[in-house]
């Protein structure tokens, strides 16, 4: 497989001691913005996402035996689903860990079905008609939260503009007009300039640093009685089976990740390793993350993102990253200053990432050279964006699929069910 990039850092180099450890602190604020952006939606722990990041990232890694550059954040892809599952409980979130647990088993149980009779079948469920769009959907679909978060609403306070704007041109410009190391660390120095210019503008409050501890344990959620922890139960209903579903998308995802995380490090990582170790090394971190009390993990685009933006593929950058993350979840003062990094400094950055997720949807297409002179591949990919980015919602029974979820489905049918047409 040709490369479509040029890396500065190959997937089994090593960077020196310094520029390892600022690579590997940049890979984990580059993830920030999804990873602390979801529990913070869903009114879950900041230190227990982080926690749960750096573990299910561990744990991938162990399962494809250190072979691919991939970095495990929190999903957006489930939090529709799991924020109802929480409503409808009435703040419980044992229906919606429940949803997430089971979702990291169904991972593991396609992972088996690979290992046993190969990929053909996903290959035949989940083309790159398909699976182009889905991306398409997945990274546009968040395009509302980054907007918001940035504050281009109407009245919105223009502090929040300005520090949105701020981040996401010093991430713009590091990019393409850096020189030398600076170039690879553009999410990080985004990161701290967009920071630096919220505060200027009086929109960071420290109060929550002042009062937290500097260490303290994540804060748990565990299916029995501790003592120390939270618990939830594990449930079984109709709000923990709307989750299930979501799991046909972020497969979707995770083989679209996979296949352009390819593309850019010219390895053809769903061969070697195997999509069967990514799917369990997902799978897997997942289970953990919902048994502890954590939002679901996924391979995400970030991840690919980040590495396409800045060359840098290196699984032991990435390792390291992960570290980095489980030994910030029981700072707590860090954990505070992180809940005081401004939703518009997130916004900002998010804007150009969820783009690059999106991108990445329409590289899939291109690279698979889709023929969308074929009236088949255009209807597919039409009736997947609309209805996934149009927000659709369809009731079967006790189960609710939302527009991701339902855009995913619809797609395989069609690709299924509508006639082949004669090459032209």
């Amino acid at each position: 497989m040709k490369e479509s990039v040029h890396l500065l850092l190959d997937v089994d180099e090593k960077p020196s001691f310094w520029q390892g450890i600022l690579l590997s602190f940049q890979h984990v604020f580059a993830m920030f913005g999804a990873t602390i952006l979801v529990p913070l939606l869903l009114g879950m722990p900041v230190s227990v996402a982080l926690f749960a990041s750096g573990v299910g990232t561990l744990i991938y890694q162990v399962a494809t035996q250190f072979k691919v550059p991939v970095y495990l954040g929190s999903s957006f892809a489930y939090i529709s689903a799991m924020a109802l599952a929480i409503k409808e409980m009435n703040g419980d979130v044992s229906a919606a860990q429940t949803g997430v647990l089971f979702v990291g088993l169904i991972y593991v149980l396609i992972a088996g079905l690979v290992k046993v009779i190969g990929t053909k079948w996903i290959d035949t469920l989940l083309p790159p008609i398909v699976i182009g769009p889905m991306i398409i959907v997945i990274g546009l679909g968040l395009a509302h939260s980054a907007v918001t978060n940035a504050g281009f609403v109407t009245d919105g306070d223009w502090r929040n503009v300005v520090a949105a704007i701020a981040t996401f041109l010093i991430a713009a410009f590091v990019n393409t007009t850096g020189k030398g190391f600076v170039r690879i660390v553009p999410f990080l120095i985004a990161i701290i300039g967009g920071y630096m210019v919220a505060l200027a503008l009086g929109l960071v409050d420290f109060a929550p640093v002042i009062e937290a501890p500097w260490l303290e344990l994540p804060r748990f959620y565990l299916p029995f009685k501790s003592g120390v922890f939270e618990q939830y139960t594990i449930y079984f209903g109709p709000e923990m089976l709307a989750i299930l579903p979501i799991a046909v998308v972020t497969v979707a995802e995770h083989i679209g990740d996979h296949t352009v995380l390819s593309q850019i490090c010219g390895r053809p990582f769903l061969k070697n390793p195997g999509l069967n170790r990514t799917l369990i090394g997902d799978g897997v971190a997942t289970a953990v993350s919902a048994f502890i009390g954590g939002p679901a993990n996924t391979t995400y685009g970030e991840n690919t993102g980040v590495i396409g933006m800045t060359r840098i593929a290196s699984v032991s950058v990435i390792r390291n990253a992960a570290f980095i993350a489980i030994a910030f979840s029981v700072l707590g003062k860090f954990t505070a200053l992180i809940s005081t990094i401004p939703s518009a400094v997130l916004g900002g950055m998010s804007i150009l990432l969820y783009g690059v997720i999106a991108s990445n949807g329409l590289k899939v297409l291109i690279e698979s050279r889709v023929d969308f002179g074929q009236v088949r591949n255009l209807i597919i990919a039409s009736s997947m964006l609309v209805l996934g980015l149009g927000g659709a919602v369809l009731n079967i029974g006790t189960i609710t699929l939302s527009g991701t979820a339902l855009s995913a489905i619809v797609g395989i049918i069609l690709n299924l069910v509508l006639p082949g047409e004669a090459q032209k």
